[in-house]
């Protein structure tokens, strides 16, 4: 492996590239590992199947039935993907015990000492968002409801999401990201755009509003183009996050399954780095559309991973995943979706940027050509092999053999 590495090294010397000082970076950068691809998205405060446009396909046995199985299964992916980790949690993960039972606009942070507790043992850093969805009151529009009621107890719902975060915060020493997203939108043409927009910008306001520690909570809003049963329409529309999140100084969140088809969200990286101190994104793999497929070491996935390196940008882009897929083994899907982003990430960084941008500015565009093409057959899976080893984490496909092992001792038992 030694011998590999080294010989590795010394082939992206010739372009000027630093091999150790990659792998420096690469390792203290977060990927936030979100929670609900262990259980479909259903979490542990009774919602019991999933709305707001929304869906799960498949019925691969294992899911998680409890926070004990979704932080084992947690645990398994953790020993299999290198760097740094984090968690990222849907506020319907609270854990009520003894009987307790609260709605969303009433949680806690007494509701999510456990989750504290297992990342405090971990090291891992907590990333959080309210669940606007799966909810009786979720069942049309939500914080732009014409339906005050609805949309201040949503209000109150993303108001304790801050305290809550704010909590992790605290606990963990490490900011909390807490991103906002909303369902809301009409199956078919509007008759009015404007006003559902405004309540939303208005209930967003009042949810800023409570008093909070801004270098410990990152609230961002995220935005969406369409989505089952809002075909027509959507109140949380790029432009309106986009909009907002900079007169109100909060982060943007770009989720790259959340636009048209042609849209990617690597050419719209560089563009909000311009005017934002930090951007937030969920990495996915949209197929057609937003279906959250798991992430591939795919050229989407590369060019973003290009664009955060190529722009000096690994501590102001805030990275998580977002998928869900139950068709396939849910401990699989999570270590494929960590491992490709990572190694998304150090592909990006093994890149020779001064001589492309110096082709660039030339015009020599056969040159840029040439050498991504060339780059392609590069050693890099000898560098991220060595960086699996040294990180105590299995090499290649070693890691699926793991996962059939506890597939067989712990997944099919459950049912």
């Amino acid at each position: 492996m030694n011998q590999r590495f080294e010989e590795a090294k010394r082939i992206y010397h010739n372009l000027g590239i630093d091999v150790e000082q990659a792998l420096i970076k690469l390792q203290s950068f977060p990927v936030s590992m979100h929670c609900w691809q262990g259980d479909d998205v259903v979490g542990f405060d009774g919602a019991g199947s999933l709305s707001g446009g929304i869906q799960t396909t498949g019925n691969y046995p294992g899911k998680a039935r409890n926070y004990q199985e979704l932080m084992d299964d947690i645990d398994e992916v953790l020993k299999l993907v290198p760097g740094t980790k984090r968690i990222n949690l849907h506020a319907s993960y609270s854990i009520f015990e003894d009987g307790e039972k609260v709605d969303r606009n009433a949680i806690e942070p007494k509701h999510f000492v456990k989750w504290v507790e297992f990342a405090k043992e971990r090291e891992l850093g907590i990333d959080f968002n309210p669940t606007i969805f799966s909810h009786p009151k979720a069942e049309g529009l939500t914080l732009s409801s014409p339906d005050k009621d609805i949309r201040d107890f949503w209000i109150q719902h993303c108001q304790s999401c801050i305290r809550i975060s704010e909590y992790f915060a605290n606990e963990l020493g490490t900011p909390c990201l807490m991103n906002i997203w909303i369902p809301d939108g009409l199956k078919d043409i509007p008759g009015d755009r404007l006003t559902p927009r405004k309540r939303f910008m208005e209930s967003l306001d009042d949810i800023l509003s409570i008093n909070y520690d801004k270098d410990k909570v990152f609230v961002c809003l995220e935005s969406k183009v369409f989505g089952i049963g809002m075909e027509s329409y959507t109140v949380g529309s790029s432009e309106f996050t986009m909009n907002y999140a900079k007169t109100r100084d909060i982060l943007p969140l770009m989720d790259n399954g959340h636009y048209h088809p042609t849209e990617v969200v690597s050419d719209k990286l560089s563009a909000m780095l311009l005017f934002h101190d930090k951007v937030a994104l969920h990495v996915t793999r949209p197929v057609r559309w937003d279906s959250d497929h798991v992430v591939l070491f795919d050229d989407e996935t590369k060019e973003i991973a290009k664009e955060i390196v190529r722009n000096n940008a690994m501590e102001r882009v805030l990275v998580g995943l977002d998928f869900f897929d139950a068709s396939i083994n849910r401990i699989v899907a999570w270590t494929v979706g960590m491992r490709n982003m990572q190694k998304a990430m150090l592909y990006a960084l093994l890149l020779p940027y001064e001589i492309l941008r110096e082709a660039q500015d030339q015009g020599d565009y056969t040159k840029i050509m040439v050498i991504n093409e060339e780059l392609k057959t590069y050693p890099f899976n000898d560098i991220w092999d060595y960086y699996c080893e040294k990180n105590q984490v299995p090499v290649r496909d070693e890691w699926y053999q793991d996962i059939k092992k506890y597939e067989t001792e712990v997944l099919v038992k459950r049912g």
